[in-house]
């Protein structure tokens, strides 16, 4: 996480530079909370010291995390900041299905001392993970995120796959979560062993604070690739992405008050400086890309988010619920000719992947979501009409999304699923309903082969 002294800058920042853009909508109920398509998570960080937690969009999130907890030597905790602002939190999670945990570290002007004692023996880690036990019970927390910045290579990295083996056991006994964050590239991710993968939940990755532009997409994915070339797991992946600019540290809502139009760049001059960060195309970009390879998106922090329509939360969450909330983000089977479904050739991810027809299953592959902006999402991917082409015959397949023409489809009256780009139909070549059928545009004429059903 960004370093606390800097943390509490942003703070001051977002204080100074209040955005005026943003428009305040109170916290969705219960009732609109959702769980996101394929366990999919969207992870914020709650800081202690900055934002409110009556302006946590909830319904948009699956897990909260409250920063920071800190240890001593001895396996005792700090009293934690805020403890009232952390029940509240608690409380409205609760009520709107999300899950909080106590995230425990954090950078403390590098300063790991602490964890590197209590990690070192037996004793200390028992008390430690007894101590952390007795915390979230106290505040009825659903798990620990454990930010040890950061365990070195050797006998720390040792002593840190230690202390999460006896963690993940005495929490997952109990029903509880354990993830952690960690590093997103160099000499430190060697600092978390491989042993570690088991233990966790899943592990935010923390891929801002590096490359050029500032977290930009491709250093990003790579920070996320190296972790899984390590052998984690894609489900236990989940990829942040950072609410402020570097190098000024200008929070996100600070940047999109200064100038709307900030939403939807990654750079923008300041005080005569280059700042850069992710804007709403960027963060959609990198939410497609992990709806296909990895877990979910985590984020720091969400005090520095607008909740208005330029919100980073809703772009991440807009993107896996396929552009919007029901009726137009309804997910379910498509079927056509015969009753077959519309299906991803073996459930593959890959760019070029043949959409075709085959009996229902009920299977990811076959899972549809009606996006608000008109597209068609499988897998994190989108419907799509292959080389753009508008000629009869051009095959269906599956591709990232892009916001082209040729991933958009108008419902016609008749059933009929129009691709406004070609002005062509969806259609079941040969006019067969057998497993396999490749889909293609053709000319529009309503019949069986071109008659589809939506999901409900």
């Amino acid at each position: 996480m960004p370093r606390p002294h800097l943390r509490r800058r942003l703070a001051a920042g977002a204080l100074a530079l209040a955005t005026t853009a943003a428009t305040l909508t109170l916290a969705p109920t219960a009732a609109e909370a959702v769980v996101l398509p394929n366990n999919f998570k969207s992870v914020g960080y709650m800081p202690s010291w900055s934002g409110n937690v009556n302006s946590i969009q909830y319904g948009k999130l699956t897990h909260i995390n409250y920063a920071f907890v800190l240890p001593n030597g001895d396996g005792s905790l700090r009293p934690v900041e805020n403890p009232g602002k952390l029940s509240s939190l608690v409380s409205l999670g609760r009520a709107n299905n999300v899950k909080v945990s106590i995230a425990v570290g954090g950078w403390n002007d590098g300063d790991d001392s602490a964890f590197e004692a209590l990690a070192a023996n037996s004793g200390t880690r028992t008390a430690f993970v007894n101590n952390l036990i007795a915390f979230v019970n106290q505040y009825n927390l659903d798990g620990v995120d454990m930010d040890w910045e950061y365990p070195d290579p050797g006998a720390s990295a040792n002593n840190y796959t230690l202390l999460m083996q006896q963690l993940g056991s005495a929490l997952h006994s109990r029903g509880k979560l354990l993830t952690a964050a960690v590093v997103s590239e160099g000499y430190y991710v060697d600092g978390v062993p491989t042993a570690v993968f088991s233990s966790v939940d899943w592990l935010n990755i923390m891929a801002y604070d590096g490359g050029s532009p500032h977290a930009n997409y491709d250093w990003s994915i790579a920070s996320v690739n190296r972790w899984k070339s390590r052998g984690l797991p894609a489900a236990k992946a989940v990829l942040g992405v950072p609410f402020y600019s570097r190098p000024g540290y200008y929070t996100y809502s600070a940047l999109v008050g200064m100038d709307p139009a900030n939403a939807n760049r990654d750079c923008t001059t300041v005080g005569g400086a280059q700042q850069c960060y992710n804007g709403v195309p960027t963060v959609k970009r990198k939410t497609q890309w992990a709806m296909a390879n990895a877990g979910g998106m985590m984020n720091w922090e969400l005090s520095q988010d607008t909740t208005g329509s330029t919100s980073l939360v809703s772009a991440i969450y807009d993107t896996v619920t396929g552009g919007g909330t029901p009726p137009s983000g309804r997910t379910g089977p498509i079927t056509g000719i015969g009753g077959a479904c519309v299906d991803v050739a073996a459930a593959s991810t890959a760019n070029g992947t043949a959409i075709q027809l085959y009996g229902c299953n009920g299977t990811a592959a076959q899972s549809w979501t009606v996006a608000g902006d008109g597209t068609l999402r499988a897998l994190g991917k989108c419907l799509d009409v292959t080389s753009a082409g508008t000629a009869n015959g051009t095959k269906i397949q599956l591709w990232d999304c892009n916001g082209t023409g040729a991933q958009t489809w108008a419902a016609q009256s008749n059933g009929t699923l129009r691709n406004p780009a070609s002005g062509r139909c969806l259609d079941a070549t040969g006019n067969s309903s057998a497993n396999g059928t490749r889909l293609q545009i053709w000319d529009c004429f309503g019949g069986a082969n071109q008659v589809w059903r939506l999901p409900a």
